[in-house]
C-alpha cells in the first residue's frame, strides 16, 4: 500500500493531556520501571520535589494553552516516581494552583497515578476536595506482583497496595477510582492475574507491555516471536468469557479501531499524540515511556518558564507521533493491521542504527493479537446492514428522520417561528397517519433536500422561508396521501407546486390551503376560490407522477415504481435528468425498461432480484452533458439514461442499483476508515484510488461481469480479481468491510 503522506504537512495539534512529575523518587525498586532501570538516568539530576515555583509557571503556561486554542478540557496527571511522596499539603497546592488558573478557561480534569502504598483516608479527603481520579499500579495475586513490584529490601508490597485499593473502592471513596494498572509478564497466568484484579472491583483495567526496544528486546521464556500475543489472547478469551465485566482499555481500543472508530490508547492506532510531560525541575519532556529507549530520547530542550506549549507542540519529536500513518515505518505502512496497532508504542521502535523508523519490537505480537481479536469477535461486530438488506432498509429510514430532527433543532433555535408552524403540522400529520408521513418521507428526494438545507444552515447562509416552505408541503402531501381532515399551508409560485410522490400542481400564485379530499386535493387560494384536483387525470393544471409496471417476468419490480421527472431535487445524478417527458415518450421509455427488466431476468436472475428489491424511483436521464458531482439522496432512487438501448438500460439498472446499494451501506455502516491514507492501483483508473472508490468499482465491476459473460460478451476476470485480491490487504476495511469483501468474493466465484 501507498502513502499519500498528506500528515507531514499537518497543523499545529495542541496538548490536551499534561504529565506533571511531582516526586521523582519512588518508594519501590520495581526492576521493570523504565524510569529507573531503563537507558534514561536524567532523573538523578532532577529535584526529587516539583517547586512552587514550577508549578505555579506551568499552571500559567496550562491556562494560556487552553484558552489560545479553546480548550473544552484538559487532563492533567500526576507522576512520579511516586506522587504521593511530595505529601498532602504540596499536593493541595499543586491542585489549588491548577484549579484556580483554569477556572473560567477549561474544565479540569485532574488525575493521579500512584503505587498505592500511601493511599490513605488524609489523601483521599485531599482529591475529593478536588476531585482528583485515582489509578493504582498492581499486576495481579501476589505472586504475580511480586515477580517485579517489591521494596528495595526485596519485602513484598501487595498487601499494603491491596488495602489501598479496597479502602479506594469503598462507597465514600469509589467516585475517585479510576482503575488498575497491569504490566504483563507473561510468566503470570492470564486468567489468574484477570480474576485477582477484578476482585477488586475497578472500574476499568489497563494492560501494559513491559517497555522494550530492539536493543533491549523483552522477555520471552518459549524463546517465540508471539510469547506475548498468545498470552493477551489467553486473557481475551477469559475476559470474554466472563462476559467482558470491565472495560480493558487495551482490548477496547482493538475493537473500537477493527469497527472503524478511533483507537483509544497510545500503545496503539495512529491517533497522534497530544500529550506532554513537565520534569520536577520544570523541563518540557515527550511520552516518559521514550526514557526506555536512550539517554535524552524524551528531551526536547524546552521548560515551563521560557516557553509556551505550543513551541513545544512544534518540536520535532513530538510531531513525529502526530503523523498518523505518515509517521510509521514503511513495513507498517504496508501491514494490513496498522490501523489497529498502528506500529505500536513508539518507544518500542526505538532501534540504535536508525532511531524510530522501525515495527514495533512486539511486531509479530501486535499483528497476531490484532487478527486474533478480530477472528474471535468479527461475525458479531459486523454491522447488521452490511449483512441484512431488512437492516439497512430500516437504518435509511431512521437517518432520514435523524436528519429532519436535527435540521428542526438548528432552526428552532434560531426562533423561526414559520418552521415551528410547518413542525407542528407535521407532528400532527404524523399523529394522524404514520404510515402517509413516512411515505413521503422516504421519497428518495426528500433526504436530497434535507442534506442541502442542513449544508445551508450550518455555512450560515440565510435560510429564510425555504426550510418552511418545503416542510410544509411536504406535510401537504401526507395530508394528501392518508386523507386527512387537516388543512395544510402552502405557497404557490409560478412554476408551480411539487407534492412529493403525488405530482405538480399549478395554481394562482400565492397562499393557499391544500386539503384532501374524495376526489384527490382541493386547493384554496388567498380570494377563496376552490379547485380539485383527481390524483391520476393529467391536465395543464395537474400532472401526477407516473407509476411503471415494471417488466413482464414474475420477478419484475413490484408496483408502484414511479417515473419521477417532476421533483426539483431529482438533478443529483452523474447526468442531467430530462424534462417531463411527454406521453408517447413516456410510453416509450416504459416499453424500453420493461424490455431490459425481461433481459436480466433473462440472464442474471438473482442479480435482477438484488437490483428489483427496495426501488421505488426512476428518474430519466439526459444522455449527454457535463457530469456534475453526484449527490446524496435517500434509497430506492435510480437515474437511468432516456436514450440508451435495452442492453445498456439493463447494464444501468444493474450497476446503478449497486452503486447506490454500497452508498446507502457506508451512510449507515463504518466499512472502512482512514480513507484516502492509503492509495491503491486499480484495473481500471489510470491513477491509484483511495480503497473507498476500489470497493465501489469491484462491487460494480462483479455485476457487469456476470451480466455480460451470461449475456455472450467479454469480460474482466483478471481486474477483478486483482482489485479484490488488493482489497484483501487493505488496511482500511473494517470487519464490516471485509464482510462485504468475503460476500463479493463468493459472488464473483460463483458466478465465473
Amino acid at each position: 500500500m501507498e502513502a499519500t503522506g498528506a500528515g507531514a504537512a499537518a497543523a499545529l495539534i495542541p496538548f490536551r493531556e499534561f504529565v506533571v512529575k511531582v516526586h521523582s523518587r519512588c518508594d519501590l525498586a520495581c526492576d521493570h520501571c523504565y524510569i529507573y532501570e531503563h537507558a534514561d538516568q536524567s532523573w538523578r539530576h532532577r529535584p526529587a520535589v516539583i517547586p512552587e515555583a514550577a508549578v505555579e509557571r506551568f499552571a500559567e503556561r496550562l491556562a494560556e494553552h487552553a484558552r489560545a486554542h479553546a480548550l473544552p478540557s484538559v487532563t492533567v496527571i500526576l507522576l512520579g516516581g511516586e506522587p504521593l511522596l511530595a505529601g498532602p499539603a504540596r499536593l493541595r497546592r499543586l491542585c489549588e494552583a491548577l484549579t484556580r488558573a483554569l477556572d473560567g478557561v477549561a474544565v479540569l480534569d485532574l488525575r493521579v497515578h500512584t503505587n498505592g502504598l500511601r493511599l490513605n483516608e488524609a489523601v483521599l479527603a485531599l482529591f475529593a476536595d478536588y476531585g482528583v481520579g485515582v489509578g493504582v499500579s498492581l499486576d495481579g495475586d501476589r505472586a504475580a506482583n511480586d515477580r517485579h513490584r517489591r521494596y528495595a529490601n526485596g519485602r513484598s508490597s501487595h498487601s499494603r497496595v491491596l488495602d489501598a485499593v479496597r479502602l479506594l473502592g469503598e462507597d465514600r471513596h469509589r467516585p475517585l477510582y479510576q482503575g488498575l494498572l497491569c504490566t504483563i509478564d507473561v510468566r503470570n497466568d492470564p486468567a489468574a492475574v484477570l480474576d485477582a484484579l477484578l476482585a477488586l472491583a475497578p472500574p476499568r483495567i489497563d494492560f501494559l507491555l513491559p517497555h522494550a526496544t530492539w536493543e533491549a528486546p523483552p522477555p520471552r521464556p518459549d524463546g517465540r516471536p508471539d510469547t506475548y500475543a498468545r498470552w493477551l489472547l489467553r486473557l481475551f478469551d477469559h475476559w470474554d468469557g466472563l462476559g467482558r465485566p470491565v472495560p480493558v482499555r487495551l482490548f477496547d481500543s482493538l475493537l473500537s479501531t477493527l469497527r472503524g472508530g478511533p483507537s483509544l490508547t497510545e500503545s496503539l492506532g495512529l491517533t497522534p499524540t497530544d500529550l506532554v510531560v513537565v520534569e520536577t525541575d520544570g523541563s518540557l519532556e515527550q511520552a516518559d515511556s521514550l526514557k526506555t529507549a536512550h539517554e535524552g530520547a524524551a528531551a526536547t530542550g524546552f521548560d515551563v518558564f521560557r516557553h509556551a506549549f505550543d513551541e513545544v507542540a512544534a518540536h520535532p519529536g513530538i510531531r513525529a507521533r502526530q503523523l498518523g500513518l505518515a509517521g510509521v515505518s514503511a513495513a507498517c505502512r504496508a501491514c494490513p493491521v496498522v490501523r489497529s496497532c498502528g506500529g505500536g508504542l513508539y518507544a518500542h521502535r526505538y532501534r540504535a542504527a536508525n532511531g524510530f523508523d522501525n515495527p514495533s519490537v512486539y511486531c509479530t505480537d501486535l499483528k497476531m493479537l490484532v487478527e486474533g481479536v478480530e477472528q474471535r469477535t468479527a461475525r458479531a461486530a459486523v454491522a447488521s446492514e452490511a449483512t441484512d438488506p431488512a437492516a439497512l432498509a430500516v437504518a435509511q429510514q431512521e437517518l432520514t428522520r435523524v436528519l429532519l430532527v436535527r435540521l428542526h433543532t438548528e432552526l428552532e433555535a434560531r426562533g423561526d417561528a414559520d418552521w415551528q408552524r410547518a413542525w407542528e403540522l407535521v407532528t400532527a400529520v404524523e399523529a394522524a397517519a404514520p404510515d402517509a408521513l413516512a411515505a413521503v418521507l422516504d421519497h428518495p428526494y426528500t433526504r436530497t433536500w434535507l442534506l442541502a438545507a442542513l449544508d445551508a444552515v450550518r455555512q450560515g447562509r440565510p435560510p429564510g422561508a425555504e426550510p418552511a416552505h418545503r416542510l410544509s408541503v411536504l406535510a401537504a402531501a401526507a395530508v394528501v396521501r392518508g386523507r386527512l381532515e387537516l388543512p395544510a399551508p402552502v405557497v404557490l409560485g409560478g412554476g408551480g407546486l411539487y407534492l412529493p410522490t403525488l405530482g405538480l400542481l399549478r395554481a394562482d400564485p400565492g397562499r393557499a390551503e391544500i386539503r384532501a379530499t374524495a376526489e384527490g386535493l382541493s386547493v384554496q387560494g388567498e380570494g377563496g376560490g376552490v379547485r380539485t384536483f383527481g390524483p391520476g387525470g393529467e391536465s395543464a393544471d395537474w400532472q401526477p407522477v407516473r407509476v411503471l409496471a415494471g417488466g413482464a417476468g414474475p420477478d419484475a419490480p413490484p408496483v408502484p415504481l414511479a417515473l419521477e421527472d417532476l421533483d426539483p431535487d431529482r438533478g443529483c445524478f452523474a447526468l442531467p435528468s430530462t424534462p417531463r417527458l411527454d406521453p408517447a415518450g413516456a410510453e416509450r421509455w416504459e416499453r424500453r425498461l420493461a424490455e431490459a427488466w425481461d433481459l436480466l431476468h433473462g440472464t442474471v436472475p438473482s442479480l435482477a432480484r438484488e437490483t428489483a428489491a427496495g426501488l421505488t424511483t426512476l428518474t430519466p436521464l439526459m444522455d449527454a452533458g457535463a457530469p456534475k458531482e453526484e449527490a446524496r439522496r435517500g434509497p430506492g432512487a435510480l437515474g437511468v439514461p432516456l436514450g440508451a438501448d435495452v442492453r445498456d438500460t439493463a447494464l444501468a439498472l444493474l450497476t446503478g442499483r449497486r452503486r447506490a446499494r454500497l452508498r446507502e451501506l457506508t451512510e449507515v455502516a463504518d466499512l472502512y476508515a482512514s480513507d484516502g491514507e492509503w492509495l491503491h492501483p486499480s484495473p481500471w483508473r489510470e491513477e491509484p484510488v483511495p480503497v473507498s472508490r476500489l470497493l465501489a468499482d469491484a462491487h460494480e465491476a462483479v455485476a457487469a461481469e456476470a451480466f455480460r459473460r451470461a449475456a455472450g460478451g467479454l469480460g474482466d476476470a483478471g481486474g477483478i480479481e486483482r482489485a479484490l485480491d488488493r482489497l484483501e490487504g487493505a488496511a482500511e476495511l473494517t470487519v464490516s468491510g471485509k464482510a462485504v469483501l468475503a460476500a463479493l468474493r463468493r459472488e464473483f466465484g460463483s458466478e465465473i
